[in-house]
């Protein structure tokens, strides 16, 4: 019986960001999905219906292991290697203001979200998108509208997605560092709170593996 190692990673993750991981794969399990095994979502398994499922704790020495592994036959399930799993693309441009911006933009055409600020140059403009892939996936969801009524979601990330009703009514999201700077937003103001959220939840699905076209 030969073995070959499709993808491996190791890394050292917080509790928040090793949980958001297990989410991602717990939403695509649910959902019949291709389950993304990177960040990037460049490589995905297909498992079938129902697969072994083994969980092992072992303790060596000082050191403490989990380990839960799932099973399958290859040709119940498929392995994809070099797969672009988001459905949108990043765009980096400049403005008629000679700043430049990012924008999120859908294969439908929408934008999605897009820079809260221009930046005076392009590496800048990079940097702020690489900062909202790394960390909206994983962020926290604080509705701040009036009629609050959802706990926070838990997430793994050093931001905040802020949901709130604005001035004329329409429902919005802005995704906040820690330091206090708005990395990102939904770029428009929605007709009620859960099209807001089903907007967020599309860029945390979409950022990671999402191609970068620069003007």
């Amino acid at each position: 019986m030969s073995e070959k190692t499709v993808y491996e990673s190791e890394a050292k993750r917080s509790r928040r960001d090793i949980a958001s991981y297990f989410r991602r794969l717990a939403r695509a399990l649910s959902r019949g999905e291709p389950v993304p095994a990177d960040e990037e979502q460049t490589v995905t398994v297909d498992p079938p219906a129902e697969s072994d499922l083994e969980i092992e704790v072992e303790r060596e020495d000082d050191e403490v292991s989990l380990e839960i592994e799932m099973e399958w036959t290859e040709e119940s399930g498929d392995i994809e290697t070099d797969v672009t799993a988001s459905k949108a693309r990043f765009e980096v441009y400049e403005d008629s203001a000679q700043e430049w911006r990012w924008r999120l933009v859908h294969r439908n055409g929408n934008i999605i979200a897009d820079s809260s600020e221009g930046y005076a140059s392009k590496q800048k403009a990079k940097q702020g998108l690489e900062s909202v892939v790394k960390n909206a996936p994983g962020a926290y969801v604080s509705d701040q509208s009036k009629e609050a009524e959802d706990e926070p979601e838990t997430g793994g990330s050093n931001a905040t997605f802020e949901l709130f009703e604005d001035s004329a009514g329409k429902y919005r999201w802005r995704l906040v560092h820690d330091n206090g700077n708005i990395i990102g937003n939904g770029g428009q103001g929605y007709s009620s709170k859960q099209k807001a959220k089903q907007g967020l939840r599309s860029v945390k699905q979409n950022v990671r593996g999402a191609p970068v076209e620069q003007g």
